[in-house]
């Protein structure tokens, strides 16, 4: 366990009175340090420690001056479901036994506006490990820094700077929770929304924002979303290596909005080896980075500031098109890389790519009989192979072609 600093002690004297508030200045570093303690246990979906965590969010949202936007004038929006037994089925969201609850943290900036701006976060994790865990040797702490207090530290930093400009938009910040149990906290506020939803002109998701690449790489999805996303993002971009996406669906909580006709962008700094681990520690951060889009969050805000409200564009569902596979090499694709081939971010010990000497920074550009040039064809090859089977793999290793063979 982490030694607790005095900040974290004065955080947990707010927590033991409520006659006392948060300090009205806090840093992003101070935000995602907190969420990210030992303490909070990984912030599972319905367990104390994610209250902790919801609370914590609170008292920052009521600190700045937020409005509460959740059940009956709280803050707090909960729900409770049944945990999914079958992975295709949606949650159901009922009460009684053996239901677990969750609690989306609201908080809202009124400015009479016609229209509504939400920003988004999951502040949930993985708790002790478990299900969606990459970590295999027991019970430890997932942290969760990247994913997401980084995400939940740049929707409050966005919230401060918001506070006291761009009066032409209301703003609906919300901290889901059970975005890790399958998107649970944003599927039940888009269908039990606290504010009039037909009112939100877009929607930012923010997950995953806190390593951002040293050449500057950042991911947008959504970008078919509305026809006017390429102008913005690309006009106000302050020198970022953009990868867009178009699809409004994907992993995460834009896309519960997107569900509902809101145009909507998810903004992720790519995976890392440190994913659903243990390591995903707040030490490892890129605050400048996670400065950086801030900024950059700022600009397009205030671009779209006196628009209408944005006009809704479906989107193809790239999903669909994504082979089904019996096996896998037991590498994380480095879903950031623009060039031709996969590349591999992260290699998992005693799986096929391990045992096949394939390491970080190889870039496959054949399996089996396949040629491989980007991450749609890495996948159609890989689906043709099953438990068992043995297929030659071709990388670029340092500008050398290095063959080896797997074995699944």
């Amino acid at each position: 366990m982490l030694r607790i600093p005095s900040f974290f002690l004065l955080i947990f004297m707010v927590f033991a009175s409520c006659k006392q508030e948060p300090p009205k200045k806090v840093t992003l570093k101070e935000d995602i340090a907190f969420l990210a303690n030992d303490s909070l246990q990984g912030r599972e979906t319905g367990t104390p420690q994610e209250l902790m965590a919801a609370n914590y969010i609170r008292q920052r949202m009521e600190g700045l001056g937020l409005l509460p936007k959740g059940h009956a004038g709280t803050y707090f929006q909960t729900f409770s479901f049944k945990p999914k037994t079958d992975p295709h089925s949606e949650a159901q969201f009922v009460s009684g036994d053996g239901t677990i609850t969750g609690t989306n943290v609201i908080g809202y900036l009124d400015n009479q506006a016609h229209k509504t701006v939400v920003i988004g976060a999951h502040y949930d994790h993985l708790g002790l490990g478990g299900e969606g865990s990459l970590y295999t040797e027991g019970d430890a702490v997932h942290n969760g820094a990247d994913d997401n207090a980084s995400g939940v530290g740049i929707m409050l930093q966005l919230a401060e700077r918001l506070r006291d400009s761009l009066p032409g938009s209301n703003y609906l910040f919300i901290g889901f929770s059970g975005e890790e149990m399958g998107l649970l906290g944003s599927n039940y506020f888009t269908k039990n929304p606290t504010i009039a939803l037909e009112k939100a002109t877009y929607m930012i998701n923010l997950d995953m924002v806190g390593r951002l690449r040293e050449d500057k790489t950042l991911s947008i999805t959504g970008t078919g979303t509305a026809p006017i996303w390429n102008q913005v993002l690309n006009s106000n971009n302050p020198g970022f290596k953009l990868v867009l996406g178009e699809s409004g669906m994907g992993p995460s909580d834009h896309t519960s909005f997107y569900l509902q006709e809101v145009p909507a962008l998810h903004f992720f700094t790519g995976q890392h080896e440190d994913y659903h681990k243990p390591s995903d520690d707040h030490e490892k951060l890129n605050y400048e980075g996670m400065e950086m889009i801030t900024d950059y969050l700022m600009a397009i805000i205030a671009d779209l500031d006196d628009a209408p409200k944005l006009s809704f564009r479906t989107t193809k569902n790239e999903s669909e098109e994504v082979p089904r596979f019996k096996v896998g090499l037991g590498v994380m694709p480095d879903y950031l890389f623009d060039g031709e081939g996969m590349r591999i971010d992260g290699v998992t010990e005693d799986r096929p790519g391990a045992n096949a000497g394939l390491q970080k920074g190889d870039i496959v550009i054949q399996l089996g009989d396949s040629t491989v040039v980007d991450m749609m064809s890495y996948m159609r090859a890989l689906s043709a192979f099953e438990e068992g089977s043995t297929a030659k793999v071709v990388v670029d290793r340092d500008g050398k072609k290095v063959e080896a063979e797997v074995k699944f």
